[in-house]
């Protein structure tokens, strides 16, 4: 007998909302096969294509082209060991197609191919019709059956999920049974840094592994500690949203709210007890986003700055010289981020974070490199990976890559999260300096100004240079301002002379 399973929209941004259907990929009716692609939406990191974590037959879909859904919210519902199809060979199914992957993006999981898509006329209530719910006791919501949903892949109920051995703090191995993950990013941030999920206790509702568990994992391994998930209370509570760089900023923005009307009485035209009026933009999407984000870093990091101005005629000089030398042509952002790489080899400590729970600053090995790109949906931030092992041509590429990713809408959740060192240019918008919002969990960001001609002391003798003012925001935890200035004075040494750098190259 057939089981209906209810596909839910995952949270494909690691935190975000909510995210708009754009085009579906099956309809009512359609045989898929576990980890089919089904439809695409768009988040406010990128455009998305979403793979279905069961094989079986579409029995309803929920919501139209257009529509925005939060995460967490109905996809659709597949009946799952369906009878075989009218005038098919064999059973009609996959012998597999009754389970579920627990996947839910492109290229986690099982690597069987899809099933070529059959339609199967709806009858007797078997499916039921697009955008409107399964019928009761065919995957109904417990208020409107009285019985249980099916538990979706990936999910486990709390008995089998494992309980933390008291003694020694490690959750039991799972053995062949499933991982409760949801989250596509948590799954790849553990397949790319060879985690086992199976060996973690996820501190999430119902024993869920979060990205925070993974990556306590993570530096727990990389400090020698040997526990296998983060405490729970870890990171950010399952009931919060959490944003992993200033790349979550990126979306359209919301429809903005009705005009609350003021009455025309009193000498200031607004009654007493009323609303001035006004509009109102209510903050979801990306300005939640960005208002979670930022105060989550100012509620948490101690940070402070310092800065100093600089003269980058010499390191403008020496860019010419490379461009005139040939082709590709080397980006002024991808001296700069050499430049970085090359101070944060000098003073680890900024490329760090900070694990409170096991009171910790752990300093990662590798510098992956977030950058301001603004676009016509708003302004992102792409992470260049591994940008300590890149060159000036490498950086560039890159750069340029991300760039031209970002203006077309392409980027993908993967090139928008885990940077560890931020760097912004806000120059590009022709201001001189800024107090910079550390993009939590990181340590640091480095603020570029403008680079403009001034007078400036050059020799013993006033003349004009390319002057540029340099900023360093930091986390006063995981250092003294006297390694923070050393940072931002060796940055300004290399844009000053570029020749320090070959001490490094």
């Amino acid at each position: 007998m057939a089981q209906v399973l209810e596909f839910k929209l995952p949270d494909l941004g690691e935190g975000l909302t909510e995210a708009e259907i754009v085009r579906w990929l099956v309809e009512v009716g359609d045989v898929v096969a576990v980890d089919q692609l089904v439809v695409e939406v768009e988040t406010a990191k990128a455009m998305v294509e979403v793979p279905c974590p069961y094989g079986g037959v579409v029995t309803a879909r929920f919501g139209e082209e257009g529509t925005e859904l939060p995460v967490g919210a109905p996809l659709l519902t597949v009946a799952v060991g369906a009878p075989a199809v009218a005038g098919d060979s064999g059973t009609g199914m996959d012998e597999r197609s009754d389970e579920g992957s627990g996947n839910v993006l492109v290229g986690y999981g099982t690597g069987a191919p899809p099933a070529r898509r059959r339609r199967v006329r709806p009858s007797g209530g078997a499916a039921a019709p697009a955008g409107t719910p399964s019928p009761a006791g065919a995957g109904a919501s417990p208020a409107r059956s009285g019985r249980s949903r099916p538990e979706p892949a990936g999910a486990v109920p709390p008995a089998a999920a494992g309980t933390r051995d008291a003694r020694n703090g490690v959750a039991p191995s799972r053995g062949d049974g499933p991982v409760p993950v949801i989250s596509p990013l948590v799954r790849r941030l553990a397949r790319e840094n060879g985690v086992d999920l199976r060996e973690l206790e996820g501190s999430g509702p119902e024993g869920l592994i979060l990205r925070a568990d993974v990556e306590y994992a993570l530096r727990a391994a990389a400090t020698g500690r040997l526990r296998s998930a983060a405490p729970a209370g870890f990171g950010v509570p399952a009931a919060a949203p959490a944003f992993d760089a200033l790349a979550d900023q990126v979306t359209s923005y919301a429809d903005i709210a009705s005009v609350v009307p003021g009455a025309a009485s009193g000498a200031s035209g607004v009654s007493r007890g009323t609303t001035p009026a006004g509009v109102r933009v209510p903050l979801k999407g990306v300005r939640g986003a960005v208002a979670d984000k930022l105060s989550r870093s100012r509620r948490e990091i101690p940070d402070a700055t310092c800065w100093v101005d600089a003269d980058a005629t010499e390191l403008m000089r020496a860019r010419r010289a490379m461009n005139a030398a040939g082709d590709p042509k080397i980006s002024l952002l991808a001296l700069l981020a050499r430049i970085c790489t090359a101070a944060l080899a000098r003073f680890p400590e900024l490329n760090s974070t900070v694990d409170m729970d096991a009171r910790e600053i752990v300093r990662l090995d590798q510098v992956h490199l977030g950058f301001a790109a603004q676009t016509e949906r708003g302004l992102v931030v792409p992470v260049v990976r591994d940008a300590h092992a890149r060159d000036a041509e490498g950086l560039s590429a890159e750069f340029g890559r991300l760039t031209e990713a970002a203006r077309t809408g392409t980027l993908t959740p993967a090139d928008l999260t885990g940077g560890t060192f931020t760097l912004n240019n806000y120059g590009v918008f022709g201001v001189d300096g800024s107090t910079p919002i550390i993009n939590h969990p990181e340590a640091a960001m480095l603020g570029v100004g403008r680079i403009i001609p001034r007078p400036w002391v050059h020799e013993g003798e006033l003349a004009v240079r390319q002057i540029v003012q340099l900023s360093l925001a930091f986390d006063h935890r995981v250092c003294d301002g006297g390694t923070a200035g050393g940072f931002l004075r060796h940055v300004a040494d290399c844009v000053e002379q570029p020749a320090v750098l070959l001490r490094t190259l």
